[in-house]
């Protein structure tokens, strides 16, 4: 019989006694669990290398390893072959609404700055590349093979991402997060925490800007200010219209990550409904890119 997840966590040879295990809700890549041991916490990421979706382990625990140098991310306690643990950070995820608010928009956009800056330098390795037009033109090969419900919708989507790289350019080089969502954004109450490091690679700066705007979803004005936030200058219409390619390339990619989701994860999760939402900002973005 196959081990349990649990089996699996209580196996690791780096416990110090008797441990407890309690699953963490909100992963719709991995599966997360809380673990204690003589009173002190962990995070366990039980995840293989998932190629369709471009993640390697071995990168994610490079990422997060910089990331921990950079200041910016929990230490790496411990990995080996479909699991990492982590020193748990006792604070709140972030929603949606959290990072709108002026206060924390303004240290969210100093985390994302510091990212960009900071976590190469402490990066060892073969580094990845994060290229979200090779994504969706990937994404929308897998989805052809496999029958997807949306191949009608293929021509259409590799037609959009043709049209945004071509828009896009010229592209800056940072490395980037690339998965911004509100939940992998921690506040311990003294400080801001990233986490999550599993598309971590190098990547124009404005994919990770589009991704925090589109995925909490910021208002024009917002935008603006994020931009003027990050670049500390005004945000005059070239970098305004490179910006907006970007966010649509990004809310294409989440569109078609959920749709291959659709058929390739086992997690108990609605990617179908995940899909709807995000094709439907996708389209009302890239109308409005399309009529600028």
């Amino acid at each position: 019989m196959a081990a349990t997840p649990e089996d699996r966590i209580q196996a690791l040879g780096i416990w110090r006694g008797p441990v407890e295990i309690v699953p963490l809700v909100g992963g719709i890549t991995n599966r997360n669990y809380l673990v204690t041991d003589s009173g002190r916490r962990f995070v366990v990421r039980l995840g293989a290398d998932i190629p369709v979706h471009h993640i390697s382990r071995v990168n994610e625990v490079a990422a997060s390893r910089a990331a921990h140098a950079a200041g910016l991310s929990p230490a790496v306690i411990h990995h080996e072959p479909g699991i990492l643990v982590l020193d748990y950070i006792d604070g709140k995820a972030l929603s949606a609404a959290d990072i709108r608010d002026a206060a924390m928009f303004a240290r969210v956009v100093s985390l994302v700055r510091t990212c960009h800056r900071d976590v190469a330098r402490h990066f060892r390795g073969n580094a990845a590349i994060f290229w979200v037009f090779h994504v969706v033109r990937d994404y929308a090969a897998f989805l052809d093979e496999k029958g997807s419900r949306y191949r009608t919708s293929l021509a259409s989507f590799l037609d959009a991402a043709e049209r945004l790289e071509k828009a896009a350019g010229p592209f800056d080089i940072a490395f980037g997060h690339n998965d911004l969502l509100a939940a992998n954004i921690l506040d311990d109450g003294k400080r801001l925490w990233l986490i999550d490091w599993d598309y971590a690679g190098f990547n124009t700066p404005l994919f990770d800007l589009g991704g925090l705007a589109s995925n909490n979803e910021f208002s024009e004005e917002q935008e603006v200010r994020m931009l003027e936030a990050y670049f500390e200058a005004p945000a005059d219409g070239g970098l305004l219209r490179r910006y907006q390619a970007m966010k649509c390339a990004s809310l294409l990619r989440e569109t078609m990550w959920s749709m291959v989701s659709e058929i390739h994860s086992d997690i108990d999760f609605d990617y179908s409904a995940y899909t709807n939402e995000n094709l439907a900002r996708f389209e009302r973005a890239y109308r409005s890119f399309r009529e600028a």
